[in-house]
């Protein structure tokens, strides 16, 4: 008997310990705690705010040149018919057409690919009399499209900044998540006009 009981309690020892683990012993929870730690670092934060901060706000300055010849700051302002637009590429277009200055010449120039052939438009020439622009309110809008969604990518940039400072307050995130929501509406408001503006003509 005593033999039998010394078997069975080996078996148990060797066995039954190592199928059943009861709840909150083992190592098992440490491993899915350090399995679940998805932090990037102080480095990859770093690294992250600025690649996304980059994206965002690059854009913006060399944008402005197309913003400027828009609004007329640039160029010589016209009205821009044009010829003919080939695909090069999918929903990709390459138009020409004929750009008139006031009491000046025709000059053949490169038009806006989003136009149709046959359309007529207000324009600006660029001061290197080889591409015209569409000008005015609409070409304004137009030309406002990129950098109003380049604000709406960033607006939710400060409230991920806050989130990983350690000085950060249920005050300050509020602000900031309000603050990214009001950009991001006027963005979104922002390129839908423009788009309208583009498409309109």
């Amino acid at each position: 008997m005593s033999k039998r009981r010394r078997g069975g309690t080996s078996r148990h020892r060797r066995y039954g310990t190592g199928r059943v683990r009861p709840e909150g012993t083992g190592h098992r929870p440490a491993v899915i705690t350090a399995s679940g730690n998805r932090d990037p670092g102080r480095i990859g934060k770093v690294l992250l705010v600025l690649m996304w901060a980059g994206i965002c706000l690059v854009p913006i300055p060399l944008w402005v040149p197309a913003i400027q010849l828009a609004a007329g700051a640039v160029g010589t302002p016209g009205t821009l018919t044009v010829e003919v637009c080939e695909p090069v590429g999918r929903n990709r277009y390459d138009c020409e057409g004929t750009f008139v200055p006031g009491g000046g010449r025709p000059v053949p120039v490169s038009a806006p690919p989003d136009l149709e052939a046959g359309d007529t438009v207000p324009a600006q020439l660029t001061p290197e009399g080889d591409r015209a622009a569409m000008a005015g309110p609409r070409g304004v809008f137009g030309a406002l499209t990129l950098p109003f969604f380049c604000v709406g990518g960033i607006g939710f940039l400060p409230y991920v900044v806050l989130y990983w400072s350690s000085g950060a307050t249920r005050r300050h995130l509020r602000a900031a998540a309000f603050t990214g929501w009001v950009l991001t509406t006027v963005a979104l408001m922002g390129i839908t006009i423009g788009l309208i503006a583009i498409y309109s003509v």
